[in-house]
């Protein structure tokens, strides 16, 4: 009769190194993701640095501040640009100017009418 509550006992502790077992697997591929994650947002700040003059990066800062969908769409596009080679040179202000006016969604207008 002792040797069931020896099995109980090491079974239960099986269990326990299992779960610690896949508690360290999901953490280590957790942090694998999340170094891949950072290393793919250095690339695309160096890009960004390497085709943007100081002050389109301002003006790209400044539109991801308020519109953090649209400013990650630009990013997005300029990223594009840079890697297929479609930009030649640096992209200045007024260049960001135009990428924003080209890229801003409809925006709609509403004419309130007065009686």
């Amino acid at each position: 009769m002792s040797g069931a509550p020896d099995e109980e006992k090491l079974e239960e502790l099986r269990q326990q190194k299992m779960e610690e077992l896949q508690e360290r697997a999901e953490g280590q591929g957790g942090d694998a993701q999340e170094a891949a994650q950072q290393q793919a947002e250095a690339q695309k700040n160096a890009l960004l640095r390497q085709h943007l003059t100081d002050d389109a990066r301002k003006r790209l800062n400044t539109v991801k501040m308020s519109k953090p969908q649209f400013g990650e769409q630009v990013e997005r596009q300029v990223v594009t640009l840079a890697r297929s080679g479609r930009i030649q040179g640096k992209i200045d202000d007024e260049k960001m100017k135009q990428l924003l006016q080209e890229l801003k969604p409809d925006s709609k207008s509403f004419d309130i009418k007065r009686r």
